[in-house]
């Protein structure tokens, strides 16, 4: 009798395991899980680092068509520069992975005509921010031929020009670095355009003085 009651009681308890794993197995099934995945940029963020990206690469050209005879300050400099943009477009460019979004945008500079708060963020976008239509032109590019003589310049026409498209053109980033300052309530792309804006800042002010010893000036 005492076998056979022991028996009974280890039948019931594998039963009532194997119940609780067909439960567990078919639950969800039973209760379907929704799981809401809360975006890691909002499309403001996203399209700040896909533009900012593309307009440091920029830069990167600018340094590589800069004659290597022209005055050993300015050839420093640029390599200064050079390495500050690798950086930081290893970092938005990262952003961009996390997020599963592409390097380039479909729509250059479209984020700045946004008001979207970043969902996880608790303030409101701030106002009165610089505006843009979809597809604006990137301020401070320089263009295919501007390029062009920059890779035909030599010694000190070839520093000059190099400075004045660079001065031009980090005050084109320091539009869109101020732009999703403004923009954007908190988070990491905030603080890193902040950051952007501030050593840009003094680049721009060092570019001005190298400008104004080859008694140059910036370009309109």
């Amino acid at each position: 009798m005492w076998h056979t009651g022991r028996i009974k009681v280890a039948a019931i308890a594998s039963s009532a395991f194997a119940l609780l794993v067909i439960g567990a197995a078919l639950r969800p099934l039973v209760l379907p899980e929704h799981h809401t995945a809360t975006p890691i940029l909002t499309s403001a963020e996203v399209g700040f680092a896909q533009d900012m990206t593309a307009h440091h690469q920029q830069a990167l050209i600018l340094v590589q068509r800069l004659d290597r005879s022209a005055d050993p300050t300015v050839l420093r400099l640029a390599q200064q520069l050079a390495d500050a943009q690798r950086i930081e477009i290893g970092t938005l460019l990262g952003w961009l992975r996390l997020a599963n979004e592409t390097p380039l945008s479909p729509h250059p500079m479209a984020w700045m005509h946004t008001e979207e708060p970043a969902p996880h963020h608790h303030s409101v976008a701030a106002p009165d921010h610089p505006q843009a239509p979809p597809d604006a032109t990137m301020p401070g590019l320089a263009t295919m031929s501007e390029l062009d003589a920059l890779a035909t310049a030599r010694g000190r026409d070839a520093a000059i020009l190099f400075l004045q498209l660079m001065f031009r053109h980090h005050q084109g980033g320091l539009t869109m670095s101020q732009a999703a300052d403004r923009l954007l309530p908190s988070g990491p792309v905030k603080e890193s355009a902040r950051s952007m804006f501030q050593s840009q800042s003094q680049e721009t002010g060092v570019i001005s003085v190298l400008l104004t010893q080859l008694g140059a000036q910036p370009r309109p």
